[in-house]
């Protein structure tokens, strides 16, 4: 009887030696395609028992030709990647690992906050470059405590940046659509309408899932209606952001500094008009790394993967299947 087969679409890894050790302790194996080509992606999983994805599109023709697959599971939070629609068609269920990377993504955040507002990146810059002086005006230095910082999503990662923020002592505003504004309140924060955390924030950092109604969150309109000078971080996804009217907003100056780990799109083409800009920080999509992290992603995926061969319950489905697909012997 062959070998149960978990195929891996693309890895950003030095290896698969985490789910290798996984998959063996159950009697699977772990195939890497490392391929990000929806036909060659098609191709590789026809025979797959459980896939694994990173960046991969997997989109309804790659869907459509996994005749054996039991779940798909997402190296991340974010399936924005996953055709989810055509998965739940084809009554496959798809997994995420949603807390794996919670205090590194908040950490990472507050780091991108402070560095905006304390000129850490330019400051650095020009003493590296011979400089002794203020890179900014004072006006350019801002304390949070005096600020209004507005937090996009309220989920795990969302909540951490509220209680990192709290500390401060400044103003905290929260906008997402499904949480309380008790939960909201005992964080520390106060819960507004998007409209309302738009106009009175200084700073906005989003936090929320790539989403039909999510996407293009920031643009031409909300910027236009946003506080003059307004901070803009995004750790989440690449496409809450017009990244052309976060550019033109950049060059009015009605955006006074941004500071982003993920772009739309991604990697970032050279010569776009984001880049070479002092008020603009940039991270290759990396604020969820930390070995400890890393580790729990990998080991958790693996064993997702590995309990949907076998029929066993899983975790963490998003697109509303009950359980592993059921196939053919």
């Amino acid at each position: 009887m062959p070998a149960v087969k978990i195929v891996v679409t693309d890895y950003a890894f030095d290896d698969l030696g985490v789910e290798e050790r996984v998959a063996a302790a159950a009697g699977a194996v772990i195939v890497g395609a490392q391929t990000k080509d929806p036909a060659r992606l098609a191709e590789a999983v026809a025979d797959a028992d459980a896939v694994i994805t990173q960046f991969a599109p997997v989109n309804a023709d790659v869907v459509a030709a996994m005749r054996r697959a039991r779940a798909i599971v997402r190296y991340g939070i974010g399936v924005d990647n996953v055709d989810l629609a055509a998965a739940r068609a084809h009554g496959i269920p798809v997994c995420n690992i949603p807390d794996y990377c919670i205090d590194e993504v908040a950490d990472h955040t507050l780091a991108f906050i402070l560095a905006l507002t304390r000129q850490v990146a330019p400051q650095s810059r020009l003493v590296h470059e011979g400089g002794w002086k203020l890179v900014a005006p004072p006006s350019g230095f801002r304390t949070l405590a005096g600020m209004t910082c507005g937090v996009v999503g309220f989920g795990r990662i969302g909540r951490g940046v509220v209680r990192r923020l709290a500390g401060f002592g400044g103003r905290v505003l929260v906008s997402d659509p499904v949480a309380s504004a008790e939960a909201v309140a005992a964080a520390g924060a106060v819960a507004v309408p998007l409209r309302t955390l738009l106009t009175e924030s200084d700073l906005v950092t989003l936090h929320c899932p790539s989403l039909p109604e999510t996407k293009g969150l920031i643009n031409a309109t909300t910027l236009a209606a946003a506080k003059p000078g307004l901070l803009v971080v995004n750790l989440s996804r690449g496409d809450l952001v017009d990244p052309d009217a976060l550019v033109s907003a950049l060059d009015s100056g009605s955006v006074g500094g941004a500071a982003l780990d993920v772009f739309s799109p991604e990697p970032i083409p050279a010569g776009h008009a984001i880049l070479g800009r002092s008020n603009v920080i940039l991270a290759p999509h990396v604020a969820s790394v930390s070995v400890a992290a890393v580790q729990r992603l990998r080991t958790t995926a693996a064993s997702i993967a590995v309990a949907a061969t076998r029929g066993e319950p899983l975790t963490s489905i998003v697109n509303g299947v009950a359980g592993p697909r059921d196939v053919p012997a």
